[in-house]
């Protein structure tokens, strides 16, 4: 008990309440009449009689009156009289109330103060569970107010009575006693409420009242599934013996009568045509009237179940039927809530109960799909709601209901396209039949039917109509279909099971890829849509959300990898490999529908079709027309011209065998047939096709059919009936007697069974044949949600699981154009929530495609972010401009006009930090984004914004050097060095970057532009770019090959826009020959690439080419660039030479670089010869051992010879020379260098007497050729040193004496010779003096070949040496020197002859030739200045010559007898004549004749 007074005080008072509002009626307001009915209720305890009334009807009604009254007095007496009223029957209690609210006599206030009494008995406790009677006085209540009558006074007191009537059937429905109702009384309350509900004349409040008394009791009734045995509740609804239950009970909402109480005292529920009574005495037997099918629950035994549940789904979902005239939109508003509310409270609950899921599966989608097209926005909000609901609940069982409705949604939300594209996309289809390949509209169209291909047939003029598009969703109505569909998509797994139960399968579209592209175009701005700004730019941001959402889940589960694949579910190989058949299946629909020849083909060479007979016995024809027959998107009119061509009858019949015509009619037969394929339109075509088909149906034995050309003949009469029926163009229809005329005797010589021919007639006339791509309306809907219905017996349950099995493959399918949506939504909505999540995007983004190992993702999320940045580099800017350096907080910072401008884009800032975050520490997954990030390292360097460490160059000669931002052209004429530092010419301008300009001209900076740079600055420090820059070595061999490309690509462009640039101001401006100006981006492009490649020496093998193709192209146009760029170049090779000089492998790359330096042009390697020599005498020093061969080692030379000329790197290289011609590392003179060796020191020698020379003939500049005349004095001895190493080299490499002779020891000579007539006076004279040592010292020819060797000797060494002293210009050179030279020169002719002379005496050889020469040099030398010493020194010389040579009877004078032999006679002879010439009698008197034999 929920009071605290006596139960019976209670009851006397409620008694009294409602007699009280009796008595104000002039009904019970005379106190005789009820005397009177006490009297004769006496009268008749005590078997008296009273005399009757002669108007029996008033005496009737006044009898009625007093019944209501004399049933509460004798209630009264019954709760006096009784010691617990608690014991007493409910019935009892409840009788008096009861009678009065059914009675038509009450008036409004009179019922509801019976109906307070009610629900007072309720609040209070006094209807309990346990109460006597208290199931049947229940159903008596229930039936009561279910059908209250009462006399409509004023508008407002009688809508309080229904408030009472709902009151009560809430208390009693969901109160302690509502376990205990059964199934009829729970219809009749909720009736009751939902017909109050749907009174459209009622007020707002009242139906407001209802709804929320209706969403209460739903919530109670469908709360119950959860507690109810599935199994038991299903065989409650089974009927029992054929028969219905016993009590047949319907449900009847009807919401357009008239108000629910008028003047005429209808019941709650009323009906002009059907009026309502219940019957006085029964009790679950009153069944309410309607034209609805009822179900047939059982009044007996248990509580209400599952009957009565499922009649109150199958009401809610009538009402919701859009074709349905008799319902309005506000009672399918009214339906949709109360549905909604019943499937928040158990909609996982349906899936278990046949009964509801059949109805909620199959109708209740049907009409929430339909009324999803609704221009009502409050029946489209409630509709998406309720669908939204409906999948969230019940997804796992509503596979192809949720594909349909996404694939009608995204048609509806896509914008449409132009006029032009194809009304065959998929994005202008309507909503799509399940089966793929098959669309319709799901709203009423005209209809237009066709069932022939064309106009050209012979069965009419008709052409086919054209296609429905879905009307594209705006506004209000866009934005709210867009919210649903996010709701859809909120599970983590939404996008996985899409890709899983849609994507995957062969006979379902790809509506994750539908998705996704839906939602890629979405974020864009679509200038097709109209309405606000506003709504445009929120459902841009829905989009945005749902992309972000998946890229999130996705990530999520490639943290944690996701739940485990359910085992009962597909293996995901297996899926897999579908979605790949799909691929392959809908390329070759798309080729069949352009050559079906070609299609075909195409299904064969992959797989789709087999050619081998399998072991079930199906061959290739069969195999070919199932495949024909299950493959989606086949234009069916051209399968249709495929299959009835004569050479392909084998297929065609293999496909109709494949129909099941088993019991079916021959108009459903067609319909089936003609369903898979369009009939074409060639009349030989038909006849193939129904031929076929009337074997195939005649094989299936139909009733009442007796052949198979009586099969033939009524197909075409059904093809020919459907036209006739169906077409717009035929005035005049056939009726049933002239198809029934048309057909006599056909059969087998008979008629058809007239019936038969009936049924055939009436289901072509109510339903045309026709193409499900043609059907239109609601015709189309129908048959397309028929054959969902079909194809859901076997798909099976929707497979839901938040795995990351098949993540790659989504990813990998849609993050191009994601990437491009969250770039859009990044740079186009300033929403900081938008751009926070946009960059959450671009993170998350790049994490899956390092997990993913996808490259090309990274490369396009650094591509799209690094536009947003503005620091790509820009082609225009060719010259560093003069900024402005102040100092801040003691820093000195640039403000250039980039800083201030990025300073103040915080948007451009937000895309540095995300793209510089994701490419720090996911280098290795970068490829071609590398060239971007290197633009950007390049504009920032340009600008002063990058870290110091990043502006660092390295040398061979000073160290460690900065990149300047500002610098002149050096000289290209050697520049003098002090000996204070060994830095090169770069050295001497290079302090820092930040230097000022020396041009006047430089801006101030304002205070806001430095505060701008500021946040530059701290922008630049958070991206963390030297990070960056040092993971660069540590990359993965190809993204570190990448990056270099990158930054070949960036540097080469940079100079190709240079040169450009140049070459456009033409040729008439004198410019194409001027050399480009300073570009510190070029050198800043170009340091990175060498430092990278010199810090990654494992990989210098793969880098190599890439590096050097870059050097290798300046270097070929050297003169064109600013020298400093070429220097550097230079630096570059020669740092790679010195790693690759240490991989063997490369070595012939070593000397393709010392190629590529001595093609410089002389100008250009003079400027850079100290750079050259430094690296080129390391690599000498450090990897000797890898020049092996003459060619390698004239490389080397080549160079060093080519750079004799700079004084400082004629310094490096002589060190170099020196330490190998001294041999100071053991065997670094060899056969392969030793020529060469000569050579060089030769050249350095040479330049001494250059050197000498040029400072002769410019006495005024400075004295700088002591240090070369050093080196030449140097050289001279190495030359003559290298003699020692001869016999070592011919121990090493044997060889002929000839040969050795020329190789070893004739270099040196010639070498020595030509120094003796250097203009270097020390120089030649230290060359004389060796060579003199040499000529004069140990014998250093061979045996084998003397005479030709001493020839040699003198044709190619002395000879040539005289010869170039008796030059004037010679001469000239050491004016007060060369005398002696001369001098010393003709000695040592002499000399040299004279210690040839024995050793060719004795071999016989034939010295006139050679003693003449002599004689001519001699007299050259003599005559050419007769003031000279050697006019008097020559004779002399010569004396002692002749003196010797006729002691060794070279030389002998004529004697009687002459004993002389002829090389004798003629030695003579010849040398008398040639001295005669200059010195007459000379010879006779030195030797004179004999007059006989000498003793």
């Amino acid at each position: 008990m929920n009071i605290v007074v006596s139960p019976k005080h209670l009851i006397e008072h409620e008694i009294l309440s409602v007699t009280t509002s009796m008595r104000k009626n002039s009904r019970w307001a005379s106190s005789a009449r009820l005397r009177s009915a006490r009297d004769t209720a006496l009268a008749s305890s005590m078997g008296l009689r009273q005399a009757s009334v002669s108007d029996s009807t008033a005496q009737g009604r006044e009898r009625d009156d007093v019944d209501l009254m004399v049933g509460f007095e004798e209630l009264k007496r019954e709760v006096r009289d009784s010691e617990n009223v608690m014991k007493l029957p409910l019935m009892v209690l409840l009788k008096p109330f009861l009678a009065l609210i059914r009675s038509s006599l009450s008036t409004g206030p009179i019922t509801s103060a019976a109906l307070m009494s009610l629900h007072t008995f309720f609040v209070s406790g006094l209807i309990q569970p346990t109460s006597v009677g208290v199931r049947s006085a229940l159903a008596s209540l229930s039936n009561t107010v279910a059908n209250c009558k009462f006399e409509a006074s004023d508008f407002a007191g009688d809508e309080a009575v229904l408030l009472r009537i709902m009151s009560i059937i809430r208390e009693c429905m969901c109160g302690s006693v509502g376990t205990i109702l059964g199934d009829v009384e729970v219809c009749e309350m909720l009736e009751t409420v939902l017909t109050i509900c749907c009174q459209m004349r009622a007020s707002e409040i009242l139906r407001r009242s209802a709804e929320l008394h209706m969403h209460a009791l739903v919530r109670h009734v469908f709360g119950r599934l959860k507690n109810l045995n599935p199994r038991q509740e299903e065989n409650r609804m089974a009927p029992i013996d054929g028969a219905l239950s016993k009590a047949e009970m319907k449900m009847v909402v009807q919401a357009v009568q008239s108000p629910i109480f008028s003047n005429s005292m209808e019941t709650l529920v009323p009906s002009d045509d059907h009026p309502q009574e219940y019957p006085s005495g029964t009790r679950g037997e009153y069944v309410p009237v309607s034209q609805d099918i009822g179900l047939s629950i059982q009044d007996s035994g248990p509580p209400y179940g599952l009957p009565s549940i499922t009649e109150l789904l199958r009401v809610l979902i009538n009402l919701l039927n859009p074709m349905d005239q008799k319902h309005t939109d506000s009672t399918r508003i009214t339906s949709l809530r109360i549905l909604n509310t019943a499937l928040e409270v158990s909609g996982t609950d349906f899936g278990h109960y046949a009964s509801l899921s059949s109805i909620m599966f199959d109708h209740g989608c049907k009409y929430l799909f339909q009324l999803a097209r609704s221009e009502n926005p409050t029946v489209l909000y409630l509709s998406l709601r309720v669908i939204s609901t409906l999948f969230d609940t019940l997804r796992p069982y509503l596979k192809l209901q949720q594909e349909l409705f996404l694939a009608f949604t995204i048609d509806r939300l896509a914008p449409p396209e132009s006029s032009t594209s194809s009304s065959s996309k998929t994005q202008l289809q309507p909503i799509t039949s399940p089966r793929s390949g098959s669309s319709s509209s799901a709203y009423p169209m005209s209809p237009n039917p066709s069932l022939l291909e064309d106009g050209d047939s012979e069965w009419g003029s008709r052409t086919p109509p054209q296609r429905p598009t879905v009307t594209p969703a705006r506004g209000e109505t866009r934005e709210l279909m867009l919210e649903m569909l996010s709701s859809l998509a909120s599970p983590p797994s939404f996008m996985v099971d899409l890709w899983t139960n849609y994507d995957s399968d062969l006979n379902c579209e790809d509506i994750f890829e539908r998705l996704t592209a839906f939602l890629t175009r979405g974020v864009y701005a679509s200038p097709t849509m109209s309405g606000l700004d506003r709504q445009q730019q929120s459902a841009q941001l829905l989009c945005l959300d749902l992309l972000l959402a998946f890229v999130n889940h996705m990530t999520a589960r490639a943290d944690s990898l996701g739940e485990k694949w359910p085992t009962d579910a597909p293996h995901p190989e297996e899926l897999l490999r579908h979605k790949s058949q799909k691929r392959l299946m809908l390329a070759g629909a798309s080729r069949f529908n352009a050559k079906p020849k070609e299609g075909i083909q195409f299904f064969i060479e992959n797989g789709l079709v087999p050619q081998i007979k399998g072991e079930d016995g199906v061959s290739k024809t069969q195999s070919l027309a199932r495949f024909l027959k299950k493959c989606p998107r086949l234009d069916k009119k051209l399968l249709g011209d495929f299959l009835s061509r004569p050479d392909n009858r084998g297929v065609l019949d293999a496909f109709i065998q494949l129909f099941d015509f088993k019991e079916k009619t021959i108009a459903d037969a067609m319909r089936d047939l003609l369903e898979a394929f369009r009939l074409p339109g060639e009349s030989q075509q038909i006849e193939r096709i129904t031929e076929t088909f009337a074997k195939c149906y005649f094989a299936a034995e139909p009733e009442g059919i007796k052949s198979e050309d009586a099969v033939f003949v009524l197909a075409y009469s059904v093809i020919m009936l459907n036209t006739d029926l169906h077409s717009p163009q035929v005035r005049k229809r056939m009726t049933f007697e002239d198809y029934q005329r048309n057909l006599k005797g056909v059969n087998a010589g008979s008629d058809f069974d007239p019936d038969y021919l009936k049924t055939v007639y009436d289901s072509i006339g109510k339903r045309e044949i026709v193409m499900p791509e043609e059907h239109t309306g609601q015709v189309g809907f129908d048959h397309a949600w028929k054959e969902l219905l079909q194809r859901a017996r076997s798909a099976g349950t929707l497979v839901m699981c938040n795995t990351s099995l098949f993540d790659k493959a989504m990813f990998t399918l849609v993050w191009k154009p994601l990437i491009s949506a969250v770039a859009f939504a990044f740079t186009t909505f300033d929403d900081d929530y938008v751009i926070q999540r946009a960059i959450a995007g671009f993170r998350q983004c790049a994490t899956l495609a390092g997990t993913f190992q996808l490259p090309d993702v990274f490369d396009y999320i650094v591509q799209s972010l690094s536009h947003v940045t503005t620091l790509l580099s820009d082609p225009t800017y060719t010259s560093v401009l003069n900024h402005p350096v102040v100092e801040v907080e003691g820093r000195e910072i640039t403000v250039s006009s980039l800083s201030v401008k990025f300073g103040n884009n915080i948007r451009a800032q937000l895309a540095a930090v995300v793209l510089f975050t994701i490419a720090n520490g996911n280098g290795n997954a970068v490829r071609e984004g590398w060239t971007q990030i290197f633009e950007m390292f390049e504009t920032l360097f340009l600008h002063a914004l990058l870290p110091i460490r990043m502006l660092q160059m390295e040398d061979f000669l000073g160290g460690v050097s900065m990149i300047p931002l500002q610098g002149s052209q050096p000289s290209p004429h050697p520049v003098s060095r002090g000996d204070g530092g060994l830095l090169s010419a770069l050295s001497s301008y290079l302090l820092t970057p930040y230097s000022a300009s020396s041009e006047p001209s430089i801006p101030e900076a304002t205070d806001a532009q430095v505060e701008s740079t500021l946040c530059t600055i701290d922008c630049i420090t958070a991206c963390k770019l030297d990070e960056l820059y040092s993971q660069i070595v540590d990359l993965e061999l190809s993204a570190l090959t990448a990056a270099l490309r990158a930054l070949h690509t960036v540097a080469d462009r940079r100079a190709a826009d240079r040169l450009a640039a140049l070459s456009a101001q033409g040729p008439e401006d004198g410019v194409l020959d001027v050399p480009l100006p300073y570009d510190p981006a070029s050198v800043f492009l170009l340091e990175m690439m060498v430092s990278i490649a010199c810090q990654t020496p494992q990989h210098i093998e793969d880098v190599w080419s890439v590096v050097f193709d870059h050097l290798s192209n300046l270097l070929s146009l050297a003169e064109r660039y600013s020298m400093l760029l070429i220097e550097r170049a230079v630096v570059g090779l020669l740092r790679l030479c010195l790693i690759v000089a240490e991989k063997p492998s490369m070595r012939d790359q070593l000397y393709v670089a010392l190629d590529a330096l001595g093609g410089l042009p002389p100008q250009v390697l003079n400027a850079v010869a100290e750079q050259v020599l430094a690296g080129l005498v390391l690599v000498v020093q450090r990897c000797r051992d890898i020049i092996r061969s003459q060619t390698e080692w004239a490389l080397v030379f080549s160079l060093i010879r080519r750079t004799i000329s700079h004084p400082e790197a004629s310094k490096l290289s002589f060190d170099m020379i020196q330490n190998l011609a001294t041999d100071a590392l053991k065997g670094s003179v060899t056969a392969d260098n030793f020529a060469g060796l000569v050579a060089v020191l030769d050249d350095f020698a040479s330049a001494a007497g250059y050197a000498v020379e040029g400072q002769r003939q410019d006495k005024r500049a400075a004295n700088t050729s002591e240090p070369v005349v050093e080196r030449g004095l140097k050289a001279i001895e190495l030359i003559f040193e290298l003699k020692r190493f001869v016999p070592r080299l011919l121990n090493t490499a044997p060889v002929s004496a000839s040969h050795a002779w020329r190789i070893y020891s004739l270099p040196i000579l010639v070498s020595l010779g030509h120094q003796s007539s250097s203009a270097s006076r020390d120089v030649r004279h230290s060359a004389m003096s060796q060579l003199q040592r040499i000529l004069l010292g140990p014998y250093i020819t061979t045996s084998d070949n003397d005479h030709a060797q001493v020839d040699e000797t003198f044709n190619r060494v002395v000879f040539p040496l005289l010869d170039e002293l008796l030059k004037p210009d010679v001469f000239q050179r050491d004016p007060q020197g060369m005398p002696e030279t001369r001098l010393r020169a003709s000695a040592l002719l002499c000399k040299v002859f004279l210690h040839f002379e024995m050793r060719l005496s004795q071999s016989k050889s034939d010295i006139r030739v050679l003693w003449i020469q002599i004689l001519d040099l001699l007299d050259r030398f003599m005559n050419i200045d007769r003031r000279d010493q050697l006019y008097e020194a020559i004779p002399e010389s010569l004396k002692n010559v002749l003196l010797v040579m006729n002691a060794s009877e070279i030389l002998v004078p004529p004697a009687e007898p002459d004993v002389r032999d002829e090389r004798q006679k003629s030695m003579w002879a010849a040398t008398q004549e040639r001295i005669d010439r200059f010195i007459p009698s000379f010879l006779s008197d030195i030797i004179p004749p004999t007059e006989g034999p000498s003793n």
